[in-house]
């Protein structure tokens, strides 16, 4: 399984991206298999494989997927794991972990996957992931919403927070995001006007 994954990620870089640095969706016997070598504490909702200077590594985002109907899950904890093949195993390079908050009465948080992104932002040869997720009420509105960078295994964060009043909203960007190169800046500044604009937030102070 693993040498079909290899050829996989050969075929996409040397035909595909004309050897550019890229990532591909595993599919869903791959995903198995990752849950199978207890990668995950939860179920794999989406896994990505991608090759930095660092080696091949693989990306899986993990939602809890508590059954609430037959038809229908909530997700009260969400996790995004790392890990480089090492000798046939894994080693873990990062993680992100987070769940909702009662006391807001959040019932639900998910990835945003169709704002995900691994690519090589800077051009330096290493993968900069970009990871969006957010959380609902029980009115089903949002309430929180994640837009976590990584940059050369540093989690670079912006938290926001919507809200019908002016002094309950909020948007954050953590201390050290002006430590991230510009181009990253640039495209994560963009990425957050596309947010807005799709999902009809403010994201802003105030």
């Amino acid at each position: 399984m693993k040498n079909s994954i290899l050829l996989l990620f050969f075929f996409y870089t040397t035909f595909g991206f004309s050897q550019k640095i890229s990532s591909f969706i595993l599919n869903k016997e791959q995903i198995v298999q990752l849950e199978a070598d207890g990668l995950s504490d939860f179920p794999i909702y989406r896994a990505y494989e991608f090759q930095n200077k660092t080696g091949v590594c693989e990306l899986v985002l993990c939602e809890n997927q508590k059954s609430i109907s037959k038809k229908d899950t909530l997700n009260t904890k969400i996790q995004a794991i790392c890990a480089m093949n090492d000798h046939g195993g894994f080693r873990e390079r990062w993680r992100i972990n987070d769940l909702i908050d009662t006391a807001e009465a959040e019932k639900n948080i998910w990835f945003w996957t169709k704002y995900f992104s691994a690519q090589d932002l800077d051009g330096d040869g290493y993968m900069d992931p970009v990871i969006v997720y957010g959380t609902r009420d029980e009115n089903d509105e949002i309430k929180r919403v994640k837009i976590i960078t990584v940059y050369k295994d540093k989690k670079y964060a912006i938290r926001a927070v919507e809200c019908d009043l002016d002094d309950c909203r909020s948007f954050k960007k953590d201390a050290n995001w002006k430590l991230l190169p510009q181009k990253i800046q640039v495209y994560i500044n963009q990425l957050v006007v596309k947010i807005r604009k799709e999902q009809n937030l403010l994201l802003k102070d105030g």
